[in-house]
């Protein structure tokens, strides 16, 4: 049985050869664009169910075709990229991207962010529910409640604004500049040592080891993911 169709936009043909195999060998359907002229018709015809965007195209910058998706679409697109500038990745993110990552990577890794995208597109994790669970962590918003492992932890108001909004966007890297804009708000979205000081606090109630977090993880230099499993 054939699954959701995936957009593979990517100029490398071992790349893209890669990449189609992979998703194929998984029950993915698959359409390939070498272009972003393409991967636009590609994006029309085959109205595919999450988008892999390589940002190096031969006729412009992938971040032109993120632009265009993020107006006609709401798939998900992850982009892969051998770029690994922080800015680049930050820049991606706030034009939409749902995913980063950064080349070379893993067959386990890509399908898991795969798995995640697809999800988040079906609103089984990006949610407006009341209760919000995430591994051991519940969030229940109406109540301002969180409990981890059913053991109620008291978090300060911010920080559970922070927390709600990470788990609304489970397994989704948000960037600092989105952390701040929506807990602290526009003015403050350059403030990132806020973001710091809570994220601090969250793990030390929330995380077994707050030195190694299993759940509250970072994207260094880019922003904080709420881990989705």
């Amino acid at each position: 049985m054939i699954g959701d169709t995936i957009l593979i936009v990517e100029d490398e043909v071992p790349m893209r050869r890669f990449l189609c195999s992979a998703l194929a060998s998984h029950g993915f359907r698959v359409v390939e664009a070498a272009t972003l002229a393409q991967a636009e018709r590609a994006a029309t015809y085959a109205r595919p169910s999450a988008v892999l965007l390589d940002l190096g195209m031969p006729d412009g910058d992938g971040l032109d075709l993120l632009k265009v998706l993020r107006e006609r679409s709401s798939a998900p697109v992850i982009v892969l990229s051998a770029r690994d500038r922080e800015d680049e990745k930050v820049l991606a993110l706030d034009a939409g991207a749902d995913d980063y990552l950064t080349k070379p990577f893993g067959t386990s890794e890509l399908l898991a962010r795969i798995r995640v995208a697809l999800r988040h597109a079906r609103g089984q994790t990006v949610t407006t529910d009341v209760v919000i669970d995430v591994g051991p962590i519940r969030i229940d918003q109406a109540r301002h409640e969180v409990t981890v492992a059913n053991q109620r932890v008291h978090l300060t108001p911010t920080e559970f604004r922070m927390l709600a909004f990470l788990a609304r966007h489970a397994g989704k890297v948000l960037t600092h500049r989105q952390l701040l804009h929506e807990v602290w708000g526009p003015r403050n979205a350059h403030q990132t040592h806020y973001l710091r000081v809570h994220m601090a606090a969250l793990r030390r109630k929330l995380e077994t080891d707050p030195t190694r977090p299993r759940w509250l993880t970072t994207e260094a230099g880019v922003g904080y993911r709420l881990v989705d499993e």
